[in-house]
């Protein structure tokens, strides 16, 4: 895990400089498992974000904005009484451990001074956020109840005493020395790494492989050297980076040996926000939409099974032909045929070579009764052509639409999931209910907005009612439109009558990066006029046709189009 206690030491130092002494001004609760504190200090503002996600727990500032609930938790309304317009004394790590402690100094209901302190354990899966009464040393309460039916060393409920977790004996990596550490390992068990780890407080895999990689070959010599030596460059300032290590990006606050570092940041807090931007705001669309994504899982497979039911019927109605000429056959030669007869050879004079051919008959039905059957049976399979043919049309058409939809999905922002979820309730898909305080989804949808790199605005849209309202009222007759061709993707107008081809190779660009087929090497993106574009009659929301297009093969790159994001 990269945001280990080191990362955390180097982070608080981060958030002392910035937010020690500052008051907090507001407290919101954007998630079930994240807190962003609204900091004023020296005139400025800065916000907070501490998550206690499983797998993105993390504390930092933050540029990002994200959209609150109308209605705040619990957890947050208990945050705002106790801690809204109070002064954030220290900001202190607890020693050699992922744990950072906000001492916070405010007023009561009647004004008397209240201490308290907020606890941000960031532990994995067990991370928390604790507020602990400083003076009673009591919980008042925590973001995840833990009961002692799930720990019975420290229960984590309002008014349970605040318990740390328990401590190890393990070596200071600021005071040991060489011939302690050296004492805490076996150099013929192997697997240093892992017992650089059990030795040392606060060490991650991360941290003892990089003393391993320093050390070279390992040995009671060169490991206490590298060992050192990586304690003094965790002691210099911060060198936030991203790095690439077998084949996978992750960061840290110093750069690593044997690593590839992609990208160096400004601050500890820069790095996090360019990290986990889209992972965590994945990670959110998935909680708030996992219900829609196996909707539309569901309703693929069963259109996809249907196609392949329709395509074996039209193979069948391929015999239709056959059971009229039977039929025609049987009607000639009934004179032939008695009761209980199970099949007859006649002679077949459609064929040219008038062969004979063996007509299959129903021991149960008289001669006239079988021939009339073929006759029925043929004109059923003439019609089912019809219909058949109708319902794959319409199948493939849902298919697309579907398959539109769940692209969109991928893309989505938080805010765009409840868009996509009052479509899919309109098209028939599901029951849409409002929750009870929530805003009601725009009339006119907020589309996102670009700027090319010569200054003209671009325009997405990210599902189907923006795509709609983009292209259908927004855009102008004028206005350049791009659509990935034969692919689900987003519509992307540029607003301008005459862009230059730089404007136009970014705005493909775009359009290729939020579509189907954002991982391909050469995309081909169509471009024509609003004017060109017409939505039939009818049509599934986002669907439209167009004509007298350009089209244009790009690359998508997401650094390039995040550059020129608004």
């Amino acid at each position: 895990m990269a945001f280990d206690t080191m990362f955390l030491r180097a982070m608080t130092e981060e958030l002392t400089e910035q937010c020690e002494t500052g008051r907090i001004m507001k407290i919101h609760q954007p998630f079930a498992h994240e807190l962003v504190l609204h900091i004023r200090k020296n005139r400025e503002n800065q916000r907070i974000l501490i998550s206690a996600h499983p797998s993105y727990a993390r504390i930092q500032l933050t540029k990002e904005t994200m959209e609150n609930p109308a209605q705040p938790p619990m957890f947050c309304m208990l945050l705002r009484k106790y801690m809204e317009g109070a002064i954030i004394e220290s900001i202190r790590q607890v020693e050699n451990d992922r744990i950072l402690i906000f001492g916070v100094r405010g007023k009561d209901e009647i004004g008397e001074t209240r201490f308290c302190d907020l606890y941000v354990e960031i532990m994995g899966r067990h991370s928390n956020i604790v507020l602990v009464d400083r003076e009673k040393e009591t919980i008042v309460d925590c973001i995840k109840h833990v009961s002692p039916a799930f720990n019975s060393y420290r229960t984590l409920l309002p008014g349970a005493p605040y318990i740390l977790p328990p401590s190890s004996d393990k070596l200071d990596p600021w005071t040991v020395t060489e011939d302690a550490l050296l004492a805490k390992l076996d150099f013929n068990a192997g697997k240093m790494a892992k017992q650089v780890v059990g030795a040392v407080a606060g060490f991650s895999p991360l941290l003892a492989n990089e003393v391993i990689a320093r050390a070279g070959m390992v040995n009671r010599d060169t490991l206490p050297k590298a060992f050192f030596s990586v304690m003094a460059d965790c002691a210099k300032p911060a060198v936030p980076n991203l790095f690439v290590k077998n084949a996978k990006e992750d960061f840290y606050f110093m750069q690593l040996a044997d690593t590839e570092m992609t990208a160096e940041l400004p601050s500890l807090s820069a790095l996090l926000d360019r990290f986990y931007s889209g992972k965590a705001t994945r990670d959110r669309v998935h909680q708030i939409a996992h219900d829609l994504e196996r909707l539309l899982a569901n309703e693929l497979d069963r259109d996809r099974l249907k196609i392949e039911k329709l395509e074996q019927t039209l193979v069948d109605t391929e015999r239709a032909d056959e059971f009229r000429i039977f039929g025609e056959l049987l009607t000639a030669n009934l004179h032939l045929v008695s009761r209980g007869m199970t099949e007859i050879a006649v002679q077949n004079f459609y064929d040219e070579d008038m062969g004979m051919v063996t007509i299959p008959l129903d021991i149960r039905k008289s001669p006239a009764q079988n021939a009339q059957f073929l006759f029925n049976k043929y004109q059923k399979l003439k019609k089912a052509v019809r219909f058949v043919e109708e319902q794959m049309r319409l199948t493939t058409e849902e298919i697309a639409y579907l398959e539109t939809v769940q692209q969109q999905l991928e893309d989505a922002s938080p805010e765009d999931v409840e868009e996509i979820r009052v479509e899919l309730a309109e098209q028939g898909y599901i029951k849409y209910k409002q929750k009870k305080g929530s805003r009601k989804p725009n009339q006119n949808p907020t589309l996102e907005k670009y700027t090319s790199s010569t200054g003209l605005p671009i325009l997405v849209g990210k599902n189907n009612k923006q795509n709609d309202y983009l292209t259908n009222k927004f855009a102008r007759n004028s206005d350049l439109w791009f659509h990935v061709k034969d692919l689900p993707g987003s519509h992307v107008v540029i607003q301008d009558a005459n862009p230059d081809e730089a404007s136009i190779v970014e705005a493909a660009m775009i359009a290729a990066f939020y579509s189907k087929a954002r991982l391909s090497g050469s995309v081909p993106v169509d471009a024509t006029l609003i004017k060109h574009v017409k939505k039939p009659s009818g049509a599934k929301p986002g669907y439209v046709t167009y004509d007298n297009q350009t089209t244009y093969f790009v690359t998508p790159d997401e650094e390039t189009v995040q550059k020129l994001r608004n």
